[in-house]
């Protein structure tokens, strides 16, 4: 009895070990032509509220008030980041355009949709000022 315990005390430690693992944020990779791109508008009042009127429309459903607390989050296996949060915050303007347009993994592909490079910075001063 004491070897079964054993056993499947391991093997709930081993599979709680790689679900923790496997839930790690994978850092992005982001080329440097995004990296040294420069916001084009700074965020007037009425690019931040059209940047609030795209955001609705294309990425509230997944990431909510800015948080990744959208209604769709909770089926997602990718844990989003907080655009409030400092970490966000300090990320390069052009390393934000890349996550919210190129995107990857269970982030689309926005480039077909928005295609309007002055909508594309207002979702950027948008999340600017969360």
């Amino acid at each position: 009895m004491k070897k079964f315990l054993f056993a499947a005390l391991t093997i709930v430690f081993a599979m709680s070990l790689f679900s923790f693992v496997a839930a790690e944020k994978k850092a992005w990779d982001i080329p440097a032509k995004y990296k040294a791109m420069k916001i084009q508008k700074k965020g007037d009042a009425a690019s931040i509220a059209l940047g609030k009127t795209l955001y609705t429309k294309y990425c509230k459903s997944c990431h909510g008030s800015g948080k990744g607390d959208g209604a769709k989050a909770s089926s997602l296996k990718t844990k989003m980041d907080d655009f409030s949060s400092a970490a966000f915050k300090a990320l390069p303007d052009g390393s934000k355009y890349f996550m919210s347009y190129v995107g990857r993994d269970e982030m689309p592909n926005f480039e077909k949709k928005i295609v309007d490079e002055e909508e594309r910075w207002a979702i950027i001063n948008f999340l600017n000022s969360l």
